[in-house]
């Protein structure tokens, strides 16, 4: 089977290089390859989250791996059969989906799905509009230590997850940061939200989030820590994890590989939005100092 063939738009994220570097670099480690799939192309442009320097280092990396490297969109998917939206500002998420959903072509979208949730239903409404395939999602959805703990408590009725917390770039740093613990939640504890209420303190932001069932769940973002984990329990049962993420990205591109075969993608783009939408209702939350209802019914 011939590999396919994959544009990468974006290049102010690691993830750019972390993917390019799996499909297309002859000496990664073997167990970190993801067979199926050519990065052929790779469109740069700055944002508040990679200046010029980092974007010329990175760009030496890609051709290194044979992946042009061009500021134009145009030329970047002129020859792919599906695309990569790697941005790691989430503000230029939906414009460059609309350009992308117009030609067709399967489409994975890069955590976080968008900046807000109005530009994230905006997404998911030109999904269905140009019947193009999505898959959008964090690495954190697939890392081994969630996926024991969800094969373990499949219904669990309290879930707490912990991740990271810092400043970024620009936008909403609990969009930003939040995504993977809130992603996290949301595979553990399946659909159904209704409201957060978000508190800051010097040590990070902890979002209370209730659900439709009367479940509770509980994410952590803590400043100065980069670790991952959880605990899902029933009344009676507990089962604690921590996130080993140096498979993250390979699992997750594993994945992203399945879906541009053909395969339906592993998390539903309704999914995908409350996730998008648990993170602008802790914003919300932590803006009014009250609980605050989704956008949304799950």
């Amino acid at each position: 089977m011939s590999e396919i063939k994959v544009a990468l738009v974006g290049l102010d994220t690691s993830h750019t290089i972390q993917f390019g570097k799996r499909m297309n670099d002859p000496n990664c480690d073997p167990k970190l390859k993801v067979d199926g799939l050519k990065a052929v192309a790779c469109m740069r442009f700055e944002t508040p989250f990679q200046d010029k320097k980092g974007l010329d280092a990175r760009q030496a990396e890609l051709e290194g791996w044979g992946i042009k490297v061009t500021e134009s969109f145009e030329e970047c998917v002129a020859d792919c059969d599906a695309i990569m939206l790697e941005i790691n500002d989430p503000a230029y998420h939906l414009e460059y989906f609309e350009k992308a959903a117009k030609l067709g072509k399967p489409i994975f979208l890069d955590k976080p799905m968008a900046d807000t949730y109005a530009s994230g239903k905006k997404i998911y409404d030109l999904a269905k509009e140009y019947n193009v395939p999505v898959f959008s999602s964090s690495s954190l959805r697939y890392v081994t230590a969630v996926a024991e703990a969800k094969a373990t408590m499949s219904e669990p009725e309290f879930v707490a997850v912990y991740g990271a917390m810092g400043v970024a770039p620009a936008g909403s740093s609990v969009v930003w940061y939040g995504v993977h613990a809130m992603e996290m939640l949301q595979r553990l504890m399946g659909p159904g939200a209704v409201s957060v209420k978000s508190i800051q303190d010097d040590k990070g932001v902890v979002c209370v989030v209730k659900y439709k069932n009367g479940n509770r769940g509980i994410v952590e973002l803590n400043t100065g820590s980069s670790v991952y984990g959880g605990v899902v329990r029933t009344k009676g049962k507990a089962y604690p994890f921590v996130v080993d993420m140096s498979m993250a990205y390979t699992l997750q591109l594993q994945e992203v590989a399945k879906f541009f075969a053909g395969e339906e993608a592993s998390v539903s783009l309704d999914d995908t939005l409350e996730v998008m939408d648990l993170l602008d209702t802790a914003q919300r939350s932590l803006d009014s100092g009250c609980e605050e209802k989704l956008n949304g019914t799950y």
